[in-house]
């Protein structure tokens, strides 16, 4: 019998799962770890709420659980309630899966004035993340600046834009809900330092703001090459969110009170306001070989609120080797040390989409199997050693079967057209596994 530890429940760590059941079968305990007591990571508090179809990959996640040898571990904090190196004295092989979930800092004056958030608060804000419930985003203003030129940023932005009914049949938590419906905000401006051509934004994340009730894109003519530069693009997703962007131009935005700005070449370089930001220095930029270079020309923008959103972090666990620079665990594709390996984004940094997860995950697998082949055994005691140790730390661990009666009471408690109502405190779970 092998035993393996991943720790983190979101995509990365349901599919190294996967694969190490297929891999081992019967001969093999795995467990999934998680510091907080419900599962999914990435796909509960990071995916926009008015994205059901991609939360629907937790079904499959599910599957995985439901697998004789597999079991979810959770209100178990890796690094405090349990070491590494204890884990590496309980289980044959631990798998690190914990994901990004800590913002970049923007490194500018000004960035820690109130009302400068990074992404991961705000969207951990609105998808009812136990860590951003009392975030309280000042939305008093009616400017706001999103900087960012990936998905996230769309994401930020979208969300600030909808209407209350445009929320049906999501899952936004009801404080965020509440409080989206009462902002002041009519301009959101999207700071992207390099130009369409550069955009990490898909197609589908980009078409949704030309069918928003209350808001329409703008974008500037100016920003764009000549068309003819468009046949060049070998990407052909970004040539379609190029396209995408050229028919902003032309649309009309009506009678619609709130505009979302695409501001091109354009690059913060400081915040400033009293108590809280006011407004944006912003440097233009110009392209010199795909990097984006100041030109010294700066203007400000007035701004009440400023969600950055320009990457992640892995953070860091005591005892484990860590890649500063790229913020992720220093691995040799997948590889830590002996018996340690990381997946996901903790492996290769804040890239790709949630299916990247799954080859990923997949690969390590398969390394874990070279070192460890099916069918040999151990004497790490695995499972039942981990429950020895947090029984005598009063560590009060949560099952599947408790994160069921979570989903349970979750839905149960859901606004009318909501799938579920999220709990948002830790207080609430351990009430709903109690009953």
């Amino acid at each position: 019998m092998r035993h393996f530890a991943i720790v983190g429940s979101g995509p990365a760590g349901f599919y190294t799962a996967e694969a190490l059941a297929k891999a081992y079968g019967d001969a093999a305990r795995i467990d999934i770890i998680d510091k907080l007591p419900v599962p999914y990571g990435l796909i509960r508090f990071g995916v926009a709420p008015d994205h059901q179809s991609i939360k629907a990959v937790s079904k499959r996640y599910d599957k995985v659980v439901e697998e004789s040898g597999v079991r979810f571990v959770g209100n178990v904090a890796v690094g405090d309630g349990v070491t590494i190196a204890e884990l590496g004295e309980l289980y044959d092989a631990v798998i690190l899966a914990t994901g990004a979930p800590n913002d970049r800092r923007l490194g500018i004056a000004g960035e820690d004035l109130r009302g400068v958030v990074g992404s991961a608060a705000f969207v951990g804000w609105y998808n009812g993340h136990p860590d951003f419930a009392d975030l309280d985003p000042p939305l008093d203003a009616e400017h706001a600046v999103v900087i960012g030129a990936g998905n996230v940023a769309l994401d930020v932005a979208r969300i600030l834009s909808k209407t209350r009914a445009e929320f049906a049949g999501s899952d936004i938590v009801g404080h965020a809900l509440d409080a989206l419906e009462r902002s002041a905000i009519r301009t959101i401006t999207i700071l992207v330092r390099r130009g369409p051509h550069q955009i990490a934004m898909t197609p589908k994340e980009l078409g949704e703001l030309a069918h928003l009730e209350a808001a329409a894109p703008v974008v500037d003519p100016a920003d764009f090459p000549p068309v003819e530069a468009d046949s060049a693009l070998e990407d052909r997703g970004l040539a379609k969110s190029v396209g995408l962007l050229r028919e902003f131009v032309r649309l009309e935005a009506g009678a619609r009170p709130k505009r979302i700005v695409f501001d091109f070449f354009a690059r913060p370089v400081a915040l400033e306001g009293e108590d809280r930001v006011e407004q944006v220095v912003v440097e233009r930029t110009r392209l010199e070989e795909g990097r984006a270079v100041g030109t010294g020309e700066q203007y400000r923008l007035p701004a009440g609120l400023v969600v950055s959103c320009i990457g992640y972090q892995t953070p860091m666990i005591p005892g484990v080797p860590y890649d500063h620079a790229n913020g992720r665990f220093l691995n040799d594709q997948g590889r830590i040390g002996d018996g340690l390996y990381c997946v996901g984004w903790a492996r290769r940094g804040p890239t790709g989409t949630i299916g990247t997860n799954r080859p990923d995950g997949y690969e390590v697998a398969e390394q874990v199997a070279a070192a460890l082949p099916p069918g040999s055994d151990g004497d790490k005691p695995g499972g039942e050693g981990l429950d020895r140790l947090l029984c005598e730390r009063g560590v009060m661990a949560t099952s599947y079967a408790d994160w069921r009666k979570i989903e349970a009471a979750e839905s149960a408690a859901a606004r009318p057209g909501a799938p579920r109502e999220k709990f948002v405190r830790r207080d609430q779970w351990m009430q709903a596994i109690r009953g």
